[in-house]
């Protein structure tokens, strides 16, 4: 890290024992990305008021160049393992683990964009051919074939049937890549 690793203590006295186990998770962290800028943890213990157990809670903030920071700051109320320190900085740092590695993916470019999908009804169907046409909701015709239409549901489309579908420029012009019915059981 370019900038030494900041630990804050919230309700409670800076603990040494607490400050190593959090600078060992820091210091993996950097296996997964050797770039990263600084980190910032807060050890949130539980309010000394209450008569249970409570629950501590870590905050991280990761910079990373190139990305925007990767924040963990999550609330573990359904988690009672979490009243142990190291337990709730072993699971803070998982997710941070996490985030990062999807950073790192979307960075290098090996994260896939979901296209968005359109919607559509069926125009019409070529006779005795596998394909047919999508009438988008501002009145083109998008080509489809048997082979883009997902869970085996070519035969099942009629002329009307409602469709979504991902559109993409073909050889001769637009065509849907993926063509999903819509029904009572295929609501999106």
């Amino acid at each position: 890290m370019q900038v030494p690793l900041e630990i804050t203590f919230e309700n409670s006295e800076p603990s040494e024992a607490i400050r190593s186990e959090v600078e060992k998770h820091a210091k993996r962290l950097e296996k997964f990305y050797g770039r990263i800028t600084s980190c910032n943890v807060a050890v949130v213990a539980p309010q000394t008021r209450h008569r249970t157990g409570g629950l501590f809670k870590i905050d991280i903030r990761i910079a990373m160049p190139d990305h925007k920071d990767v924040i963990v700051n999550k609330t573990h109320g359904n988690m009672p393992e979490h009243e142990h320190v190291g337990v709730a900085i072993k699971d803070a740092f998982a997710a941070a683990q996490r985030q990062i590695e999807d950073a790192v993916r979307e960075m290098r470019g090996q994260v896939k964009p979901h296209e968005a999908e359109d919607h559509g009804r069926v125009s019409k169907f070529m006779a005795g051919d596998a394909y047919g046409f999508i009438e988008t909701a501002d009145g083109r015709e998008v080509y489809f074939h048997r082979n883009s239409v997902l869970d085996d549901a070519f035969d099942r489309l009629t002329v009307g049937s409602e469709v979504r579908f991902v559109e993409e420029l073909g050889e001769k012009g637009p065509q849907a890549s993926t063509v999903r019915e819509i029904g009572k059981h295929h609501l999106l």
